[in-house]
């Protein structure tokens, strides 16, 4: 990463501008790096409340934990969540039937993996930005976006307009500002749902443990902290629009209630329905390039995939970081570094979507003899390798 003293040079000359569109993960990171670089950085989120509230819980594998040290917060996040090192594979009465050693994605200094909060997680993140002397304005959208040789002007939701060298669209999976400069890729489900909550922490649960079969695809559960966990039940999607949200914890505990071990301890705390969440899986690789002129896409607005691999924030943890080091290197902000951004990610990011999309498949399919530990354990080993 470059330094405050060697500032990259943007297309016009004089100090780099950037917005960015998007208060997740990747929005917030690429901020923080760029911050750090002397960048002048303006990022808009459109939750007033900056997501800071929402979410039952994150695992984050070590190749996530890496991009958290490089932004400075590791130490505030392994205080917030609960680390551990192995998975466990259950049968649906909770007999456990193997425990595999995860692989250190982050290095041999990192855990595997990592629990938490994902409200903890973002808060870390806010704060980290905050301190960064970014210009935040929340509650805002981009409206218009109006590209030249030079630069990109933008008209706000608040009736204001600013003039920026670049946009980092960090809009997520259902970006407005990919469809705004001519991205026409849109996400698909995958035919599967999940129904999440946070819970209490059983004592006996340091790990995450998965339950294969019952009347769901998958049962499990991650501790997020020494008393959280979230537990979540992966099923067949269901028109969301035929299921009454005043009964979403009646619908989770049903399913819940099948899974033996600890299960009937975390069933005991489904019961209010606007702690439950209910979403389906989708799934998104933008295959051409990531870019339109002055406009670049990060995290879910260029690729998703379902959580069976829990590589979804990995993946747009470390597009910020290679597109910030990039952007810190000294180049011209031009075509050739914006496709050497996506080129150096498109393969990595292709090989995790497809995983974790081969993963849900083989489950839907009914498929007995995969070779699913192979395909992880492939993968992961590939993870090992910085981005």
């Amino acid at each position: 990463m470059a330094d405050s003293r060697t500032l990259p040079r943007p297309p016009a000359g004089g100090t780099p501008t950037v917005l960015v569109i998007g208060g997740g993960a990747s929005g917030n990171a690429v901020t923080i790096l760029l911050r750090r670089a002397g960048i002048a950085v303006d990022l808009i989120e459109a939750k007033p409340d900056w997501n800071a509230t929402t979410g039952s819980g994150i695992t984050l594998q070590g190749n996530a934990l890496r991009v958290l040290r490089e932004l400075g917060v590791w130490e505030q996040v392994k205080a917030s969540g609960y680390a551990f090192g192995s998975l466990g594979v259950t049968a649906p009465d909770g007999t456990v039937l193997f425990v595999a050693e995860d692989i250190q994605t982050g290095g041999e200094d990192l855990p595997a993996t990592l629990g938490m909060q994902r409200p903890q997680l973002q808060q870390i993140l806010i704060d980290t930005v905050r301190a960064s002397g970014a210009d935040v304005r929340l509650g805002t959208t981009a409206e218009a976006l109006e590209q030249d040789a030079d630069g990109v002007s933008v008209r706000f939701s608040d009736g204001s307009e600013g003039r920026y060298d670049l946009v980092i669209a960090a809009d997520g999976l259902n970006s407005a500002t990919r469809a705004a400069i001519g991205i026409t890729d849109k996400p698909e489900p995958t035919g599967m749902g999940i129904w999440r909550i946070a819970a209490p922490r059983p004592e006996s649960v340091t790990r995450t443990d998965l339950a294969y079969g019952g009347p769901a695809y998958i049962a499990g559960y991650c501790p997020t902290s020494e008393n959280t966990i979230y537990a979540y039940v992966v099923e067949g999607c269901r028109d969301r629009t035929s299921i009454d949200p005043a009964t979403y914890a009646d619908e989770m505990r049903r399913l819940a209630q099948s899974y033996g071990g600890v299960w009937p301890e975390i069933t005991e705390h489904i019961t209010d329905p606007k702690k439950v969440n209910y979403t389906w899986f989708d799934h998104l690789l933008v295959e051409g390039s990531w870019h339109r002129g002055r406009v670049v896409l990060i995290g879910d607005a260029a690729h998703c995939c379902p959580p069976t691999m829990a590589q979804g924030a990995a993946m747009s943890l470390e597009d910020a970081l290679v597109l910030a080091e990039l952007l810190t290197s000294g180049r011209d902000w031009d075509d050739e570094l914006f496709q050497a951004y996506h080129d150096r990610r498109i393969p990595r990011v292709r090989t995790v979507v497809e995983a974790s999309m081969q993963i849900g498949q083989w489950q839907l399919d009914g498929v007995r003899d995969a070779d699913m530990a192979g395909l992880v354990g492939r993968t992961m080993n590939l993870l090992k390798e910085r981005p």
